[in-house]
């Protein structure tokens, strides 16, 4: 980043970075296979971990807040290194080779949270017909990773300063408002009755509670708690 802000990205070469890193091209050429791949070396091990993620999502979240922790691990990637991600970010603003590069990142994520999506939508939580999923996943997915992007470059053209967090999880909160209806914890062949509110049994020290599998942690926190007042 340093060359490239001195002599500029097209008048760097391969030879020059290797040199100014101390290592040997063909060192060089182990890890990376150009100068371009150089700039975004932590996308795949960031892929991973978003998938990963989805993976280990808990039942009772909502696939949509799943998701958004999933591009968090983006964010998380980018506020690692403020000083590197906001040079990188100019970067990519002036060289369109390097913005075709990032935009292809983009894509990889949400196909990702694409996939994910359509295998969580409930078919009896929506009226139109279920051949619409694909598009309705696709749109959610996209407005996650727009959501996320939008944040991302406000923050990175302030320096890398603020609350970065904070701004995300307000965008999310619209997404989600937006978008959440007809996504579920998955397919069912059936409509099924809608459980109460919360059913308490107790045996001792132990409580039962029904929510929806679909409703968000926080609402399943609250009913569990209006389960023990009630005891």
């Amino acid at each position: 980043m340093e060359l490239f802000a001195t002599k500029g990205y097209e008048a760097t070469t391969v030879d020059e970075i290797a040199a100014a890193a101390g290592v040997a091209r063909r060192t060089f050429f182990r890890h990376f296979r150009s100068k371009e791949e150089a700039i975004f070396p932590d996308h795949d091990d960031t892929l991973i971990r978003a998938e990963a993620v989805l993976n280990a999502a808990p039942a009772h979240e909502h696939p949509l807040d799943t998701v958004c922790r999933g591009i968090k691990e983006v964010m998380r990637m980018y506020a690692a290194r403020p000083e590197i991600s906001v040079a990188r970010y100019k970067l990519t603003r002036e060289v369109p080779t390097l913005r075709e590069a990032e935009i292809a990142s983009v894509a990889r994520y949400e196909r990702l949270f694409t996939r994910y999506l359509l295998g969580h939508f409930d078919e009896h939580a929506h009226d139109d017909d279920a051949n619409d999923d694909p598009l309705l996943a696709e749109v959610a997915a996209s407005a996650v990773v727009t959501a996320h992007n939008h944040v991302l470059r406000r923050w990175l053209r302030a320096g890398g300063q603020g609350d970065v967090e904070a701004q995300l999880d307000h965008a999310f909160a619209i997404v989600r408002k937006t978008f959440g209806t007809g996504i579920g914890a998955g397919r069912s062949t059936a409509p099924e009755p809608a459980p109460s509110p919360a059913s308490v049994s107790a045996q001792g020290e132990v409580l039962v509670t029904v929510a929806r599998t679909d409703a968000p942690l926080d609402e399943v926190m609250r009913t569990i708690e209006q389960a023990l007042k009630e005891r």
